[in-house]
């Protein structure tokens, strides 16, 4: 591994840098994204069987929110109930806004890597080959052998900067098709909720003067 870092010179540091970024990103949102962190299964029941037994109070309306993003939205949603339909939905579309923002959390350093990397490694190519032109320059073309060397070591970084770029890109692109589909998610889990309530009904929560 030294010695290919070594062989591409300089830039491959921030390459290897940039490798380094992007797998912990990958790592960070593989697990942050699931469905079961963002969209626990039993969520919705859960606060709906709490309402239809009068259990739901101000304790437990903290735990939805702090359980899980879907969580929040359902403990938005709760607390503006009894302002009416629409300024229930609108609190679920304000606290939704921020929800979608938090799960694209470090999507955009990934897109940047996918975008950098390879850049990175033909700006290594071209420094590499600037100096092969250079030992041209001194000791001429005598020595096939040594200006093949020289041409392959500068073409490690631009295949480095792309072994980083392609993986990058294509987790970048994952991961916005998977928060489009859980925001679709949240979206439908907490309309559920919505209807429910039949848009009038109120909501009073036991303790919450407290």
């Amino acid at each position: 591994m030294f010695d290919v870092v070594n062989s591409g010179g300089i830039l491959m540091l921030p390459i290897l840098f940039c490798s380094v970024l992007a797998i912990a990103v990958i790592i960070e949102r593989a697990w942050s994204l699931s469905t079961a962190r963002v969209m626990p299964k039993y969520a919705l029941a859960q606060v709906w069987t709490w309402l239809k037994n009068d259990q739901l109070d101000a304790q437990r309306l903290r735990e939805v929110r702090r359980s899980s993003p879907l969580g929040r939205l359902l403990a938005v949603g709760l607390s503006n109930s009894k302002f009416g339909r629409a300024a229930m939905v609108e609190a679920i579309e304000l606290a939704a806004a921020q929800v979608v923002h938090e799960l694209e959390r470090y999507l955009e350093t990934l897109g940047t890597i996918a975008a950098i990397a390879p850049l990175l490694g033909l700006l290594g190519t071209v420094v590499g080959m600037i100096r092969v032109f250079g030992q041209i320059m001194l000791v001429g073309t005598g020595d096939a052998g040594a200006l093949a060397g020289g041409i392959s070591e500068a073409l490690v970084s631009t295949a480095a900067g792309l072994c980083v770029a392609i993986p990058a890109y294509a987790a970048h692109r994952f991961f916005l098709r998977r928060v489009d589909a859980l925001v679709i998610g949240l979206e439908q889990e907490s309309l559920k909720l919505v209807d429910a309530l039949h848009s009038d009904k109120s909501v009073e929560l036991r303790g919450a003067g407290t």
